[in-house]
């Protein structure tokens, strides 16, 4: 029976360390999700949110990346302003799991001629459900960014 519980304890610290030390396949998550009309999608896992924006893309992926890196436990892993995309990890406090966060310029003309737009995905890396942490994260994120992007309250006002 100890022998059990050791090998037990040992799995679960082995799954513990992978999670926190498996490298991230970068170029498989730096990826724009399908582009769409402004507002919130929620998925199993994930969240993505489009919004229009009030400044030029670069000015508002500036303030995105420095909101980004502000967030504990953030850090970029691939993409720049210039190319338009940037991908973030998120690590969660106690176990590490790590979440990606991809935000992303729609070009003008992509959608209904409105645009440029703003397209923030988070999503998980492990299991089935993210008990809603990228919805809070790409929501705060969002409101970090005050009149930069036009929030769903405001769009359905006009």
């Amino acid at each position: 029976m100890r022998m059990i519980m050791l090998l037990a304890l040992g799995v679960i610290v082995a799954a513990f360390v992978y999670v926190r030390l498996a490298p991230h396949d970068a170029t498989a998550v730096h990826v724009q999700a399908e582009p769409r009309a402004p507002g919130d999608y929620p998925a199993a896992g994930g969240f993505i949110a489009v919004r229009q924006i009030t400044a030029s893309p670069e000015d508002v992926l500036q303030a995105l990346t420095q909101v980004a890196m502000e967030t504990d436990r953030t850090e970029a892993l691939m993409g720049t302003v210039d190319t338009g995309m940037v991908t973030f990890v998120t690590r969660s406090k106690v176990m590490g799991f790590p979440d990606y966060t991809t935000v992303s310029i729609i070009p003008a003309g992509t959608i209904d001629n409105a645009g440029p737009l703003l397209m923030i995905e988070g999503r998980l890396r492990y299991g089935k459900s993210d008990l809603g942490v990228n919805k809070a994260r790409v929501e705060g994120w969002l409101a970090a960014l005050g009149p930069l992007a036009v929030s769903m309250d405001q769009d359905m006002a006009s």
